[in-house]
């Protein structure tokens, strides 16, 4: 092999680590002017890698509900991946790298978008902590295998700009010019008339000859109609129905979240299979409200808000312990109860729990409290523990007093902050 051979970087399952990534780079899929839902981020995905882009839709959707990571996926495809027509993606617009149809603004907005959604990502969603980076480095990996046993097909062209062919030049006024001269002539058009050629022209000088048309191409058969969306929907009603049935009659494990879990589950895999023979695209319009029910249900704990507490505000400071309810309720309010005036020795229970409101209950200084704190989306500061976020998370545990006073409190609200503190 001689010194002067150049590299040719490896394409495809033959290429390593380094050359897979610098050649997904290179050949970044392109978001398409049409055939998208919206950025066109999954419609490009799907068309660089040949895969139905319903299948990548339906990744993000899932990746969005169970992690929370699929939103700042989206994110990064539409700042980095270049639409089509542009030279190059938003970002590199935004450096001065080339041409982009983006404003510099739009791509600012979308790197300040980037921030909040890594932020979810990384705080695990409505999952355990650490899911959404988890699923991110799932996704990240799914991208790399994908395009290094699919990445030397439908390779994309960046436009380059167009370079006008020179319609005249000095050499040839000068040869046309040197032409006329030797015939004897002087021709004020510099031009040989027996050098004209016109396009087209017979050789009998008469009009040129007619070429036939091509031949039309045969109208392709039409696809026969896929009734795995029908089939689909029929299944995910009957599971939904079946499901809230036994919810109904009492068994604890078919809760509204799980029903409509299992029911976005179902939908899920008819939309894959779907994907394989060019069916079931309908099923979005019942996987997107699906999705964003699943999303409030897990978001909002709703089984602790009811309308048995009544509406507004409440407040109560006993001073005997006969005095103390067992409950303190609302459906919708705040609730303020101070314990502070209970007589030395006493010893109390109650339970307090607020479906959309706040908290906030006082003990006194030297009593010993058994607390539990609870809430669905809120803060909470539980004598000195604090949690903040959405999903529940208790905090339980005793505190020491001298006192001789003992009071077992339980805090729980459904969206609202709680505070438990001594007075």
């Amino acid at each position: 092999m001689s010194g002067s051979e150049t590299h040719v970087p490896k394409q495809g399952p033959a290429a390593g680590f380094e050359e897979t990534v610098k050649d997904f780079w290179r050949s970044r899929p392109v978001r398409p002017a049409h055939g998208r839902k919206f950025a066109g981020v999954a419609a490009g995905i799907g068309y660089r890698y040949g895969i139905d882009p319903t299948v990548v839709r339906v990744a993000l959707v899932a990746a969005t509900v169970f992690g929370g990571f699929g939103v700042f996926v989206y994110l990064l495809g539409w700042l980095f991946l270049p639409q089509e027509g542009d030279q190059v993606s938003a970002f590199e617009g935004l450096i001065g790298r080339g041409r982009a149809s983006s404003s510099p603004a739009f791509a600012v907005l979308l790197l300040i978008l980037l921030f909040p959604g890594l932020t979810w990502t990384l705080s695990g969603g409505w999952m355990a902590d650490g899911t959404g980076l988890i699923g991110f480095a799932l996704m990240a990996v799914a991208l790399y295998l994908l395009h290094r046993n699919r990445g030397q097909f439908n390779r994309p062209t960046m436009p380059a700009p167009a370079q006008p062919a020179a319609a005249f030049s000095m050499a040839s006024a000068s040869a046309a010019s040197a032409s006329t001269a030797t015939e004897g002539g002087w021709d004020p058009l510099a031009a040989d008339p027996s050098a004209w050629d016109l396009p087209n022209a017979s050789p009998s000088g008469g009009l040129p000859p007619q070429t036939p048309p091509p031949p039309s191409a045969p109208p392709m058969p039409r696809r026969r109609k896929s009734k795995i969306g029908a089939a689909t929907f029929g299944f995910a009603v009957l599971v939904g129905g079946v499901g809230t049935v036994m919810g109904l009659d009492g068994e604890p494990w078919f809760t509204m979240q799980h029903v409509v879990g299992l029911t976005l589950g179902v939908v899920g895999i008819g939309l894959v299979a779907g994907s394989f023979v060019r069916g079931g695209r309908g099923l979005i319009g019942l996987a997107v409200p699906l999705a964003i029910v699943g999303m409030a249900l897990t978001t909002v704990p709703f089984e602790n808000i009811s309308v048995k507490g009544g509406l507004g505000d409440l407040t109560a400071t006993p001073v005997q312990a006969s005095e103390v309810l067992p409950e303190y309720h609302r459906s919708a309010g705040d609730i303020d109860l101070d314990l502070t005036k209970l007589p030395a020795g006493a010893s109390v229970s109650t339970k307090v729990s607020s479906g959309a409101g706040n908290s906030t209950v006082l003990v006194p200084a030297g009593a010993e409290v058994k607390v539990s704190c609870e809430t669905g989306a809120g803060d909470v500061n539980c004598l000195g523990q604090a949690r903040s976020g959405v999903g529940e998370d208790t905090i339980d545990f005793t505190s020491a007093g001298d006192s001789g006073q003992k009071i077992t409190l339980k805090v729980k609200n459904g969206v609202g902050n709680v505070e438990v503190r001594r007075g």
